[in-house]
Parts: C-alpha cells; structure tokens; sequence
C-alpha cells in the first residue's frame, strides 16, 4: 500500500507528527470550540486555520532545504549534505510560531 514512497525516518516521523497533531486539534476542538482571532497573520483565524497555513508552511520549508541541501553543501563546503532533521526541526519551530502567534 506504500510501497510508491520512499519511507525514511525523518519522512515517517513528519507524517507521525501531522496525524498527531490533527488527533489533538480534534480533541482540543471537542473540549474548547475555536473562536476567530488577529495575530500577525493578515487575516482572522481560527486554531484549524493557522494549522492548516502552519502545515502548508512547513511543507514548504522542507521542499526548500531538500532543494537547496546541495548548494549548502557546496556553499559550506560539507562532506555530505545537511540532515533533513534540520528542516524539520525548523519547519515545526515555525509551525509552532504560526499556531501560538499567528
């Protein structure tokens, strides 16, 4: 059934975190319905919504580290190419951001 991704640690861990998290929002939701509310976000939202923006964020901070993992290397001249863990680290740091400031 999963056979077509190529399923590494840190490609396991990501999607473990996601589903996690939309458990918890889901009992979080349960327990205390949402209400809207301005952060820096330039619009209202609710939780859901800064998860959703949230998730879309990180996606894109790791699809821009695996692009650029190369360049970094060569740029810092690194044996191999940087940790996938390191954008992971930071697209939850800023997925984190998002959901608490957002």
């Amino acid at each position: 059934m999963f056979d077509w991704m190529v399923w590494t640690t840190p490609v396991a861990v990501f999607f473990t975190c996601i589903v996690l998290m939309l458990i918890g929002m889901t009992i979080w939701e349960l327990k205390s319905p949402t209400t809207l509310r301005r952060g820096w976000l330039p619009i209202a939202t609710t939780r859901g919504d800064r998860l959703f923006i949230g998730l879309l964020a990180a996606a894109y901070v790791n699809l821009v580290f695996v692009g650029i993992a190369g360049k970094l290397q060569e740029w810092m001249s690194l044996e191999a190419e940087p940790s996938v863990w390191i954008s992971f680290v930071l697209s939850m740091l800023l997925l984190a951001l998002i959901m608490r400031k957002g």
